[in-house]
């Protein structure tokens, strides 16, 4: 408990909350479909160049050739792919379907025969015990996650492996905020609120700063609208959506051929890990 009586479980649930809340409320109407990333899905297909990846060098680290790996909240593969080619097996779990898809195609191409999903949120997740679970970049939006995190240790013969960042990724959007809708974006819990659910659940995990990476920006000003417009929930042809282009226009800079916000900060993950001990 903090000197508020709030607990650590609490803060992060309402910060998810009030995030939540704040989309739905300048939503014009309700998302078209339940796969929240399927605007954003090919934008996540892997490429050759992922298992050169700096984090993706330092995860296989930690994976040897007879390790059964669960990779929960899988996305396109960008980790399971790589990951594949170095253990005997890969679980990928993943609720989108979009996501999915693209992962099953990309194995399919790549002939990664030891990739197998499961679609479905990992709450509700049937699944065997991993030598591995690993969990990267998932977890800023779990309301309950206390019992998400008990769950991995759960299915985690020997470790546990969980990559956040200092801030989430997707909060490159937040500087349109205010020129969007007039308000500053609320953060999500991310790397600081993660240690301290995990001190307050006992868990004492090693914690591995990593490289900074600077965001990837766009290929061009029409991708960045594109990209942009389900990040800040306006529909196109909206208000909303002339007031997009509007910021885009004064905070977007090219730089070596990619459309960049400017002074937007680098990304800067961690790897917070821990042994399970079975």
């Amino acid at each position: 408990m903090n000197q508020a009586g709030v607990s650590a479980g609490e803060r992060w649930l309402r910060m998810v909350e009030q995030e939540h809340s704040q989309s739905d409320s300048v939503r014009s109407q309700p998302p078209a479909s339940t796969d929240s990333w399927g605007a954003f899905a090919e934008r996540f297909r892997p490429g050759a160049q992922d298992a050169e990846d700096l984090l993706v060098q330092r995860i296989l680290r930690e994976i040897e050739p007879h390790h059964m790996v669960m990779d929960v909240g899988a996305g396109g593969g960008r980790l399971s792919l790589p990951i594949s080619m170095h253990c005997k097996q890969v679980v990928a779990v993943e609720p989108s379907a979009s996501m999915g898809s693209i992962l099953q195609e990309e194995a399919k191409k790549t002939g990664r025969d030891n990739v197998s999903l499961v679609t479905s949120t990992w709450e509700e997740a049937e699944v065997e015990p991993a030598d591995v679970v690993l969990c990267v970049q998932v977890l800023y939006t779990v309301k309950d996650i206390a019992p998400f995190i008990t769950k991995l240790a759960a299915h985690a013969r020997e470790k546990v492996l969980v990559v956040l960042y200092e801030n989430p990724p997707h909060s490159q959007a937040n500087p349109l905020w205010p020129g969007v809708h007039g308000q500053q974006r609320l953060r999500l819990p991310s790397l600081r609120e993660l240690m301290q659910v995990l001190w307050e659940m006992g868990i004492y995990p090693d914690l591995e700063m990593q490289p900074l990476q600077e965001p990837r920006g766009f290929e061009s000003r029409e991708r960045a609208l594109e990209q942009m417009r389900p990040r800040l929930m306006v529909e196109p042809g909206s208000a909303g959506e002339r007031r997009l282009e509007a910021v885009l226009t004064d905070l977007l800079n090219e730089e070596d051929g990619r459309f960049k916000i400017r002074d937007l900060p680098p990304f800067r993950p961690a790897l917070v890990s821990w042994r399970t001990g079975r």
